[in-house]
């Protein structure tokens, strides 16, 4: 009995369009800022001590520790900011940064860090292992003083700045 091939039909798949994504370098005529200290992030974000609502930063940092960018990754009510490890580091990725440091206001004045804080912070210092982006502090601005992890040894990482 003979063999008979049958056809297959191509099946129709709706086309794709591919893009690609190209990062621009600003350039920019603001002065480049080091970060050797937990003071120096204090003095670059002093005016968010003012907000009526927590704000969350994240500073992208070069290998030089020199601030790339400072991204408001979120603003939140007047005890708590809502924090994703993905929006977090997202714009970092994107920037290209060698390392970060996380950063917020507290609007009581208190830079006292609460559980969550600390939670927070475990969190995205894991989350960093695991993309290579170490996190170097994270600093809670209050009226006139403030509150370092790395100064006081709170980061698993267990590496301060300097």
């Amino acid at each position: 009995m003979p063999q008979t091939k049958m056809k297959r039909k191509a099946r129709a798949y709706p086309k794709v369009h591919t893009g690609t994504i190209q990062l621009i370098r600003e350039v920019s005529d603001n002065p480049v800022v080091k970060i050797s200290r937990s003071d120096d992030v204090f003095k670059l974000l002093r005016d968010v001590q003012q907000r009526d609502r927590e704000s969350f930063f994240c500073l992208h940092l070069n290998t030089k520790n020199e601030v790339m960018a400072i991204d408001e990754v979120s603003r939140g009510t007047v005890n708590q900011s809502l924090v994703h490890p993905r929006e977090v580091f997202k714009a970092a990725i994107l920037s290209n940064a060698h390392t970060i440091i996380i950063a917020h206001n507290h609007p009581s004045g208190d830079p006292t860090p609460s559980r969550q804080d600390r939670d927070v912070t475990r969190r995205l210092v894991q989350a960093g292992e695991l993309l290579g982006i170490r996190i170097l502090d994270h600093v809670i601005v209050g009226y006139g003083d403030y509150h370092s992890f790395a100064d006081n040894g709170e980061l698993d990482c267990g590496r301060r700045l300097s």
